[in-house]
């Protein structure tokens, strides 16, 4: 073969794997617009995109829920699994917080300051945290198996952090959402660009 062809198919090649490198790390980000039956905007939902795939693996984080003017907060906490969430207690009066769902039952009995260690939450679900001592207390941690969730501000709005190309299943919680119900999902393709994803709750959260 003449010198010119065997120049000609390298440098093809070279075009060809540098475009399957693009490929294979192109990330866009997914813009997602949550509102419920009546039309309203949804704060504080949680939307998640998981790999069609499977799990993804965890990543050691860490997250905190104080306790302050005798309130949670935040509200709503998502999180990864494997992540450790501290429950510091900045309020003059003593805590009790307590869960007993079965993604995470746990107890830290009445405490001031911060607890000497964060719990840790190791297993996707929902968990509800309440006070043993002041029962108009709540908050709602929803655990997840992807990297990729955002939660919705006032606006009902949430953009999911960069993913990279491929088939998603796209999943929405709410705390009004029904213990029982099954979490809404849908698919979802990502590739080169920003996905601009509406989605309508069949239930009311105001």
């Amino acid at each position: 073969m003449h010198r010119p062809l065997l120049k000609f198919f390298a440098l093809a090649l070279t075009g060809m794997s540098a475009a399957l490198m693009l490929a294979s790390t192109a990330q866009a980000n997914a813009v997602i617009q949550v509102t419920d039956s009546s039309g309203q905007p949804v704060q504080d939902a949680v939307v998640y995109a998981e790999l069609a795939s499977g799990p993804q693996l965890t990543k050691a984080a860490t997250a905190e829920i104080q306790q302050k003017d005798k309130k949670f907060m935040p509200f709503v906490t998502a999180v990864q699994t494997g992540t450790s969430i501290s429950f510091p207690n900045n309020d003059t009066v003593r805590h009790h917080a307590y869960s007993f769902s079965p993604a995470k039952p746990f107890e830290l009995k009445l405490y001031s300051g911060k607890p000497a260690a964060p719990i840790i939450f190791d297993k996707a679900g929902t968990v509800v945290v309440g006070c043993n001592i002041h029962d108009q207390m709540v908050a709602y941690i929803h655990i997840v198996d992807t990297p990729y969730f955002a939660k919705t501000d006032a606006a009902g709005n949430a953009r999911l952090p960069a993913m990279p190309a491929g088939k998603y299943i796209l999943k929405t919680w709410h705390p009004k959402q029904a213990p029982s119900a099954a979490i809404p999902e849908q698919n979802l393709q990502i590739d080169n660009n920003t996905v601009n994803v509406n989605i309508k709750l069949n239930y009311k959260a105001g």
